[in-house]
């Protein structure tokens, strides 16, 4: 089985709040861009809290995050995993995050794309006195997770607290 390799975060020195995902699904990593399957409801989700159009542009999307102050990343440095579950993610690394959040000091929360996002990052990331001080498990955006639309939303809205 082939090891997967995620993305560099998508963060600058404004970004206030970091959203985690597990690990990309086998569309983003051919695509090389965070929640590139279209069934995924994370960049509608995103662009609905702030009442805009959303983007079909990938560089678009990240600029409009970045200037919202909303950094992206995932628990997950590299793995091995069969298609997109995360249930099928094994032998992971997880990211350098005691280095991320001091180059990041005003990241204040976190909010964490599904479980399995927050379970890797609390068995990963044990005893990080540099973490923010809050965070949430918000719905999974992918579509694995059939949650309606409107009921993730009313969840991921309060990220807009920490803005």
């Amino acid at each position: 089985m082939k090891r997967l390799q995620s993305f560099s975060p998508i963060v600058n020195e404004d970004s206030k709040i970091l959203i985690l995902g597990s690990m990309p699904g086998a569309q983003s990593l051919e695509e090389q861009q965070y929640y590139a399957n279209p069934m995924n409801q994370f960049w509608p989700i995103i662009f609905t809290l702030f009442n805009e159009p959303i983007e079909y542009k990938y560089e678009n999307r990240v600029r409009f995050v970045l200037n919202k102050g909303i950094a992206i990343w995932d628990v997950v440095a590299t793995c091995q995993r069969e298609g997109s579950l995360d249930s099928n993610i094994k032998k992971e690394t997880i990211n350098n995050f005691e280095k991320f959040f001091l180059s990041y000091p005003n990241i204040k929360f976190i909010a964490f794309n599904g479980a399995k996002a927050l379970e890797l990052y609390k068995k990963g990331v044990r005893g990080l006195d540099v973490s923010p001080k809050e965070y949430r498990l918000l719905p999974s955006t992918s579509p694995a997770n059939t949650i309606k639309f409107e009921e993730k939303l009313s969840k991921w809205k309060i990220i807009l607290n920490y803005l």
